[in-house]
């Protein structure tokens, strides 16, 4: 067996990591505000930062291109033409009012992990493909995932007709941005050009600070479920009505609220979250007869998930049985829970443990794009610590030393990377022509499906 390349060397790796902060302060400045970052889809933004990615992966030795739906695709040729590529990358749109690490640190460290290669005249027995995901976080049309969900082939065309705060569609902006909606299929890959999707990604939690530990490995990117909640009971005077005789909605709301907390703590690694409530009519003197709430369900286990969402159906519905209000529960998103393929988390613990850091595995409860890339690959992810745990945020921030740490362990396993069929080769030169295979294509469900994309 051929020996693994060596981890590179902390003082390589600290250098890595100043352009790469560099390079992160630089598109942290492509924004539609001054003095708060938000970069969205289809917008001026959008096209330049998509333009400073594009010279920095040609910079790095790739051919890049924009596809039909808006993603940048660096790709670094193995040593020979056309080999089937591991995909790395993440995704360089932002929520309002963003942190600059979230998605961006993953697409500017791929892009320094393949400059390091190319600086060494280092070719691979397989291709590297850098990808910047368009529109991961669904910020200006509330459809997530668009851009990997074009590339793994199962884009719902019914999200050209959302519209944004303006009214402007998506296929609208689309269009207006330069991109004809009609080519979006062309975006999709064949799974057999793909051996895998890697993504190095902030945590956006607090475990690996807690663990001290830099870098991570994502077992999981937790499914979740997500619902409307509406209470209706009745308004009357707040000083006429006798509390026994109320059917307050907002009361019952909150008893609600308190419930999913209760079900959610009980559960395996659940996480539950009310993040909006409204009551109606919202005089203070006028005991609300509608109230309005959502909830947020996520968990690395369907299962577990399933039977927490059950649960808390069920406290909603005692609940407002028992105060004589009526219950509407509407589901508004279902996603279920991507595992990370146990060969792929295997190769980055050996990435971690080669710089001579703890290897701790953890769920994701964030969403991400291997979500969709799982529907044609499979994947793994590198967690990268943030300070507090902090994201989604202006004051989410990550230390230098450990965004060195996070490119040292993606450029070992980028370097090291062993696809199923295939024995370890050493870059730069090959005895044969390489025989690399594709994982089976796995279906949502987790069923082998040999249909090719």
């Amino acid at each position: 067996m051929e020996r693994a390349q060596p981890a590179v060397p902390a003082k390589v790796a600290a250098a890595m990591a100043a352009r790469i902060v560099r390079r992160i302060e630089e598109l942290a400045q492509v924004s539609e505000t001054d003095g708060a970052l938000t970069r969205v889809a289809f917008s001026p933004e959008h096209a330049r930062a998509a333009d400073l990615l594009v010279a920095w992966m040609r910079e790095a030795g790739m051919r890049a291109r924009m596809d039909e739906i808006g993603n940048v695709i660096g790709r670094y040729e193995g040593m020979t033409e056309g080999l089937p590529a591991l995909m790395v990358g993440s995704h360089y749109d932002t929520v309002r009012d963003a942190g600059r690490w979230d998605g961006p640190l993953g697409v500017v460290t791929a892009i320094e992990c393949v400059a390091a290669l190319a600086a060494r005249g280092t070719r691979l027995p397989y291709a590297l493909e850098v990808v910047a995901f368009a529109d991961e976080e669904g910020t200006r049309f509330s459809s997530t995932l668009l851009g990997s969900r074009a590339v793994a082939g199962t884009f719902d065309e019914g999200a050209l007709e959302a519209k944004d705060k303006d009214g402007v569609t998506a296929r609208a902006a689309m269009e207006a941005f330069g991109l004809d909606p009609r080519r979006i299929r062309r975006a999709a890959r064949r799974r057999e050009d793909v051996l895998a999707y890697l993504e190095l990604h902030i945590e956006q939690g607090p475990v690996l600070e807690a663990e001290d530990i830099p870098v991570g490995v994502v077992t999981a990117i937790s499914g979740a479920s997500r619902f409307l909640v509406e209470l209706n009971g009745m308004a009357g005077h707040a000083g006429t009505v006798p509390m026994g005789l109320r059917r307050d909605a907002l009361a019952g709301a909150a008893e609600c609220v308190l419930a999913v907390e209760d079900l959610c703590r009980a559960g395996v690694g659940v996480v539950g979250t009310v993040g909006q409530i409204t009551a109606e009519p919202g005089a203070a003197n006028v005991i609300p007869g509608r109230a309005r709430f959502s909830i947020d369900i996520r968990a690395p286990d369907d299962a577990q998930r399933r039977e927490t969402v059950s649960d808390v159906v069920d406290a909603i519905d005692e609940i407002a049985s028992r105060r004589k209000l009526k219950a509407r529960i509407t589901k508004t998103h279902e996603n279920g829970t991507a595992q990370c393929a146990p060969w792929l988390r295997a190769q980055l613990g050996a990435a971690i443990a080669a710089a001579g850091h703890r290897v701790l595995e953890l769920p994701s409860g964030a969403g991400h794009d291997g979500m969709a890339m799982i529907d044609l690959t499979d994947i793994a992810m590198l967690f990268v610590r943030c300070k507090g745990g902090v994201s989604h945020h202006p004051s989410e921030h990550v230390d230098e030393k450990d965004v060195a740490a996070g490119a040292q362990a993606l450029l070992y396993a980028m370097e090291n990377f062993v696809a199923p069929g295939a024995g370890p080769a050493p870059a730069g030169k090959v005895k044969s022509e390489p025989k690399l295979k594709a994982a089976p294509r796995r279906t949502p469900s987790g069923n082998a499906n040999p249909r090719k994309s």
